[in-house]
């Protein structure tokens, strides 16, 4: 079929607009983040008691908790506005993906820019989902600000005229595997912002146990502690695992299907198999060895050092099978 170049200048001109919004959520996100957005109303504000006299709610008569105190955080006007920008820019990147899709009548997953048009779109929809079941406010500005960054090196680095795809590719397996991986790839990028928080709370914990509360950082104090963000980065981890297993799984099935073989040692394979390894490496020893903390943090961090290499060195610069995917 004909590309539709009209749809296909319209998908460009989305993501333009949806790059503009992501801006500002989060310019947003980061005054929320250092606690310089006034609050919602009702919140904070003098009371009446029971006796007529005045009194405070408590998160007003609360003493600033210490980093690691799991109270809620008071909900700002700046935050809500940072969130539904958030809303806005996921509309037009969407509407972006989906017409370049149309364009080309087919899934936007045929080349590197829809890749990573396409994959940065679904890690600000796990954030969104994530967020309308927990106050993860904390993480816009570190989920917002990689699928902007994701998005600028789409378009200025990346971006590939619509086509059509090569034989290779079509395939019902293509919706299959890049799906799958599109979602645990959200995942793993949501569980990397919230590692790197971890370890940088764990310092500042530990500096104030030692007596020398740290001068820099203070947002850092709205922040859950470290022990909770160790937690909720464990469970992010634990779902994007399995979903990356069937990934492994699915490639494989599809490289027989393309190349007649299940595994052929091309450079994404193997990487995508390295990936697997390491997560696994820390789950096992998050699950079974104790390692909680510093340590599986680090295992966590190369996991997800593993997936940037796949995606920004093996796909460019390495000479393989999945070269065509450029």
């Amino acid at each position: 079929m004909a590309v539709d170049a009209t749809l296909a200048t319209l998908s460009n001109q989305l993501v333009y607009s949806a790059m503009a919004v992501y801006t500002g959520a989060m310019a947003a996100f980061a005054v929320d983040l250092s606690g310089r957005g006034a609050r919602v109303e009702g919140e904070g504000k003098v009371l009446v008691g029971p006796d007529g006299e005045p009194a405070r709610d408590v998160a007003s008569v609360t003493p600033s908790a210490p980093a690691g105190a799991s109270e809620p955080r008071p909900r700002t006007k700046i935050g809500g506005i940072a969130v539904a920008l958030t809303w806005l820019a996921f509309a037009l990147h969407l509407g972006g993906v989906v017409a370049r899709g149309a364009s080309v009548h087919r899934a936007p997953w045929g080349n590197m820019y829809e890749f990573s048009v396409s994959g940065a779109v679904v890690v600000t929809a796990v954030f969104l989902a994530v967020l309308t079941r927990r106050d993860v406010r904390y993480l816009g500005t570190f989920v917002v600000g990689p699928v902007l960054l994701t998005l600028g090196l789409a378009v200025t680095v990346l971006y590939t005229r619509a086509a059509q795809l090569v034989p290779a590719l079509q395939s019902f397996w293509l919706v299959i595997h890049v799906s799958v991986a599109f979602i645990a790839s959200a995942l793993f990028t949501l569980a990397f912002s919230t590692t790197v928080l971890q370890l940088v709370q764990e310092r500042r914990e530990l500096a104030r146990a030692a007596g020398n509360p740290p001068a820099r950082g203070r947002f850092m104090d709205n922040l859950p502690g470290s022990v909770e963000l160790e937690r909720s980065s464990y469970r992010l981890h634990a779902i994007a695992f399995p979903l990356w297993t069937f990934t492994v799984m699915a490639g494989a099935i599809w490289a027989e299907h393309a190349w007649g073989r299940y595994w052929n040692w091309d450079p994404k394979e193997v990487w995508s198999f390295v990936i697997w390894v390491v997560y696994a490496g820390y789950l096992h020893a998050r699950a079974t060895r104790g390692w909680d903390g510093r340590r599986s943090a680090y295992l966590a961090l190369a996991g997800y050092g593993c997936i940037l290499f796949n995606f920004l060195v093996v796909n460019i610069f390495f000479v393989g099978l999945h070269s065509y995917a450029k």
